[in-house]
């Protein structure tokens, strides 16, 4: 009997997936509120429902909801359900065959359940139903979360998804392929010396957003490209352009493209001095964000999750046997980025993507929806 391999869902990414499929697979009404963080807890508010059954039957009473099957009650529970309902998108019949896939894909713990019913399967059916709003192709999604949220493996996921249930051809990048080279990252380093925010990879202007155009226009033109990454092991976890690439050959139906600050931009006042430049900057990333037709932005309770979640990532690169940042040198890289966060994350929700064209998902500690 073949046991399933199984890992933590920070390291999925990295130990399951592997590199070429995340890179390339060929095959609001906005709410905070209060969410039970358990199974039991979540269904415990179907008591209100009695009569409500395993099968999908809807539910009378004063808030009517179509159960979706019990392959888990806590679909209903979710935050982004409401929204999805009000789209026509919660049947049962394609709910649970999302959940099901997911619940194969997601590594068990204490919060799988949550993750499958809250994030993944309300994400996929925003997927699809873009898909089919949209005849052009590809349709062009982008994903913004924070460091160490997991959105890589969500990309993974939601590209594998596409070739194995939806049956479109599906392509997910990251903007951290996009990244300079060393060379270059020293140069422009020296160029603004004594700022620390532009020392390192990561912040608006460390990327070359010429090479990042030229390979999205090929994606959306349907022409064959070779997809560039970043080895963030190389020169002791400081990380370079890697001379390898991902051929991606003939038109593919959706493209996700992932990013911690893909669809920022610059804000009129900047009160911190280091972010001038970066703020500047910025302005040159609208050449990547003109080609995104729609935007998923996970965002966070609090920004300080970011530094525990890339410590996390970081040790799981060095348990592979990677080159990997200390955890003190995370907690330093990290948080030169905690200001970009408080300073531009609020543009997204004004941007160009609005209505129908964003879903939006606020994130807890545990990387569960709370909104």
């Amino acid at each position: 009997m073949k046991t399933k391999r199984r890992h933590d869902w920070a390291t999925l990414h990295q130990r399951t997936f592997g590199t070429d499929v995340l890179r390339c697979s060929c095959g609001d009404r906005r709410r905070i509120h209060t969410v039970h963080a358990t199974r039991a807890a979540a269904e415990a508010r179907l008591v209100e429902f009695p009569e409500a059954s395993r099968v999908g039957r809807r539910v009378r009473g004063s808030r009517k909801r179509r159960m979706v099957s019990a392959m888990h009650p806590l679909a209903t529970a979710g935050p982004a359900f409401a929204r999805l309902e009000s789209l026509g998108l919660t049947d049962d019949a394609s709910w649970t065959r999302l959940a099901r896939w997911f619940d194969g894909q997601v590594p068990p713990g204490p919060l799988h359940d949550e993750r499958v019913q809250w994030l993944c399967v309300p994400i996929a059916r925003w997927l699809e139903h873009r898909l089919t709003l949209q005849r052009r192709r590809p349709v062009m999604l982008g994903l913004n979360a924070p460091q160490g949220a997991g959105k890589t493996t969500l990309a993974g996921l939601l590209t594998r998804l596409c070739g194995e249930v939806l049956g479109v051809r599906a392509v997910a990048l990251s903007i951290d392929d996009f990244y300079l080279t060393r060379a270059e990252q020293l140069a422009l380093a020296a160029r603004y010396a004594g700022n620390p925010v532009l020392e390192h990879r990561g912040y608006p202007g460390t990327h070359d957003v010429a090479l990042g155009e030229r390979v999205l226009t090929a994606l959306r033109e349907g022409r064959a490209v070779d997809l560039p990454r970043y080895d963030k092991s190389m020169h002791g976890g400081r990380g370079d352009r890697s001379a390898e690439v991902t051929p991606c050959t003939g038109a593919v139906d959706v493209v996700i493209v992932e990013g911690w600050m893909l669809g920022f931009t610059p804000v009129e006042r900047v009160d911190d001095p280091q972010l001038v430049v970066p703020n500047e900057l910025l302005q040159a990333y609208e050449a990547w964000h003109r080609h995104l037709d729609a935007m998923v932005s996970l965002e966070l309770l609090e920004p300080t999750h970011v530094v525990a979640w890339r410590i996390e990532a970081e040790r799981a690169m060095r348990a592979a046997g990677r080159p990997g940042l200390s955890d003190a040198e995370v907690a330093d890289y990290v948080a030169r980025f905690l200001p970009a966060y408080r300073t531009w994350s609020p543009t997204l929700r004004t941007g160009r993507w609005q209505g129908e064209a964003r879903f939006t998902l606020v994130l807890d500690g545990r990387r569960v929806p709370v909104g």
